[in-house]
């Protein structure tokens, strides 16, 4: 027929709907985030990202060390871990709390502050030598 295929499937989160529902209810809280991604739900500033739900749907947030350190005692959780890969500076969010919205929120601030003050995704650029 005519050769253009503008009905390519498009990526379809596995995450449980219940969840997904919670990030969002949470990320609302604050009209200024926008929620990013299809498949693995997200928010960033300055290029980078301080809030997703892992393809399983917990919730992974971004905080400064002290901050991290306080949330970890509190809520008795962890660094979360991707594909292996401890991230040092999420902590994985325990699965009763994403539903505690208010309880959450002022995490979602202090999150955001972090990534904005990591500065612009890729850095400072090197210049070569001649």
């Amino acid at each position: 027929m005519g050769g253009n295929d503008v009905t390519a499937k498009k990526k379809v989160s596995a995450i449980p709907a219940a969840k997904l529902a919670l990030y969002e209810k949470l990320i609302a809280t604050d009209p200024t985030i926008e929620r990013k991604g299809a498949t693995i739900p997200y928010t960033s500033s300055n290029g980078k990202m301080f809030t997703f739900l892992s393809p399983t749907g917990e919730l992974r947030i971004r905080l400064p060390d002290d901050e991290r350190a306080a949330f970890m005692k509190k809520y008795r959780t962890k660094l979360a871990v991707s594909h292996g890969v401890v991230l040092k500076d999420f902590v994985a969010v325990p699965a009763p709390l994403l539903a505690r919205t208010s309880a959450l929120r002022p995490y979602l601030g202090i999150s955001r502050a972090y990534a904005e003050r990591l500065g612009p995704k890729g850095g400072v650029k090197r210049r070569s030598v001649s």
